[in-house]
């Protein structure tokens, strides 16, 4: 991949897996509530005739939308026409979604394509049969949500008005609509496998199409920094094969360059495919060479110990919510974090937009990647639940800088999983479920308390005084003997499970906030920034004195609504000083 390439990235919703044949969607779209249901019957879908306009990817709750109303409407729709130039006729076209919540339903020129079911995960249509490729071309969008707590929601509230750490919903395209224009054959996916201790990448290759009596061959280019490392080729047997590279080169004087936060060295490589010898399809992508791993009661990364020091990010931005407003506004958010000394995130209930991960394995920040919870316990929410962790585990697999997996969070979703079998093995079903498609990084299964089997045993504590901290936590083997609770009377395990000698890291506490009638953090209120730094440094030195904690991550990057406990207010703008908070960090 040449450095032109890597600035092109920039706005691609997939930079994990780029063409150049692409068209963005994302503008002015015609838009219509729909609060009596009643489109589908009348065939809105043919009509189109909306009322409205909105901004996509911005849901209509938010100021950049155009609209900013944040009263649930249950039944939204959204039109927009498309045309198809010279150079995209005669191939396949895939509408692209990167995410949309909840249920969207597709129709293009009046036929209907299909739905997805699912807020928080990449989806994507075959719509080549419906498009004119000489004319004018029709697309309209239903998408239904609503305030239930059997659907991964993440932060969204369920109720009429935000609520604690509950904030506005987010209704309908939340990330980028864009379509992809593709060969008959194609390749599909390309799953990526760092193995550093044997100096090697594994490649796992779908393709698509039909190759029946067909001369295929797939190539594989690996670059660094514009130097050739390794060349591979061979004949597909089938749609899908698995092939390991070796990556010792002289050029990196016989040694593979690894990722970590100090040196994010990331390799470039080029996927080809010949039919007929003729190149049929060419994929851009990279990967880093990194390895997680668990031994005597660490976390390792690249096989030594990594102290992780962790920001609780949630991914807000007041004119736009979830959705992020800009490319820059990414970056801002990582470099920020950086700057204050953390060296990772938790993404706290969201599965961030991909350029966010693009942009972490740029620049070396660990992720914490964490799904969005769902608030009750049934068969229909372990089923959503269930598919649409499987979408993002596949989806988000190939970015380096995402070193654990966090389905689950304090119990949400699972509310009695203290005591109840089933709901204790729903959690260790995706646990191994996600093992089962990704055995190299850790999982934690329920992330603050009442844990069942998980790789790091992560602990919440909004404990203010730092003597107390360390009063609560030195003594090991009494914390997680599950016999004392160590926050809000809650326990480390659930019923019937034990320590496992994993590593320990306390993933939520601080939350301090400044004094503000209009907002709440954790504890008591501060008035300067001097009191702030004070008690940020008091609590912050007493988890680093407890030698089996191995990180710790702070309660939170910026404000969120009514949530005023951020470093950095909504707007980004710090609220004490960033050198004097990396500081504390260092130290």
């Amino acid at each position: 991949m040449t450095e032109t390439f890597k600035e092109e990235l920039i706005n691609f919703p997939r930079p994990q897996f780029r063409r150049d044949t692409w068209k963005n969607l994302n503008g002015m779209w015609d838009f219509a509530f729909d609060d009596n249901n009643e489109g589908e019957k009348e065939q809105w879908y043919k009509k189109s005739n909306f009322n409205k306009t909105i901004k996509v990817p911005f849901t209509y709750e938010t100021k950049e939308s155009g609209i900013e109303e944040e009263v649930l409407h249950e039944n939204i729709w959204y039109h927009r026409t498309f045309e198809i130039s010279e150079a995209e006729r005669n191939k396949k076209k895939i509408l692209r979604f990167q995410a949309s919540d909840y249920r969207t339903k597709v129709w293009v020129n009046g036929i209907y394509i299909g739905e997805h079911i699912g807020g928080n995960t990449s989806f994507s249509f075959d719509i080549t049969n419906e498009v004119l490729e000489s004319e004018e071309n029709s697309l309209v969008v239903k998408v239904e949500d609503g305030q239930s707590c059997l659907q991964p929601r993440g932060k969204q509230r369920w109720k009429d008005e935000s609520f604690r750490c509950w904030y506005v919903q987010t209704t309908g395209i939340w990330q980028t609509v864009w379509m992809e224009f593709l060969p008959p054959e194609s390749i599909k996916h390309v799953k990526i496998t760092p193995d550093l201790d044997h100096n090697a990448v594994g490649f796992y290759y779908s393709l698509d199409g039909d190759f029946t009596n067909k001369n295929v061959e797939v190539k594989t280019l690996v670059t660094f920094k514009g130097n050739r490392i390794k060349e591979l080729s061979f004949v597909p047997e089938g749609p899908e094969m698995s092939v390991d590279l070796n990556l010792i080169s002289q050029l990196n004087e016989f040694r593979v360059m690894e990722w970590s936060p100090e040196n994010p060295n990331l390799y470039d490589v080029t996927f080809s495919l010949y039919v007929e010898g003729v190149l049929a399809d060419k994929v851009e992508s990279y990967f880093g060479m990194r390895k997680v791993s668990i031994k005597d009661g660490q976390v390792l990364l690249n096989n030594f110990p990594v102290y992780q020091k962790l920001l609780l990010d949630q991914g807000y931005w007041p004119d736009t919510m979830l959705t992020p407003p800009s490319e820059e506004a990414l970056i801002e958010d990582i470099d920020k974090t950086i700057e204050m000394g953390f060296n990772g995130v938790r993404k706290h209930q969201k599965l961030e937009d991909e350029r966010f991960l693009y942009w972490c394995d740029k620049k070396g920040l660990l992720v914490w990647s964490e799904m969005a919870a769902a608030y009750k316990y049934s068969d229909e929410a372990v089923q959503n639940f269930t598919k649409e962790w499987m979408e993002a585990v596949n989806q988000y697999y190939n970015y380096p800088s995402i070193i654990t997996w966090v389905p689950f969070n304090e119990s949400w979703g699972v509310p009695n999983i203290l005591t109840n079998k089933m709901e204790q093995s729903f959690t260790e079903a995706i646990y191994y479920l996600t093992k089962s498609m990704d055995n190299m990084r850790p999982v934690i299964v329920n992330d603050g308390w009442e844990q069942t089997i998980s790789d790091i045993i992560s602990l919440h504590d909004y404990e203010e005084d730092g003597k107390s901290f360390i009063d609560r936590y030195q003594d090991k083997d009494h914390l997680l003997s599950n016999k004392v609770s160590h926050n809000l009377e809650k326990y480390p395990f659930a019923k019937g499970y034990e320590y496992q000698g994993q590593p320990v890291i306390i993933s939520e506490y601080g939350g301090i906030a400044f004094k503000d009638e209009q907002g709440w953090g954790y504890g008591n209120q501060v008035t300067s920034e001097k009191e702030f730094l004070e008690r940020y440094q008091n609590i912050t030195d007493a988890i680093k004195q407890i030698p089996y904690i191995s990180g710790y991550c702070y309660t939170q990057t910026t404000d969120v609504q009514q949530e005023i406990n951020g470093l950095l207010d909504e707007n980004r703008v710090p609220k004490v000083s960033m050198e004097k908070i990396k500081q504390i960090n260092d130290d």
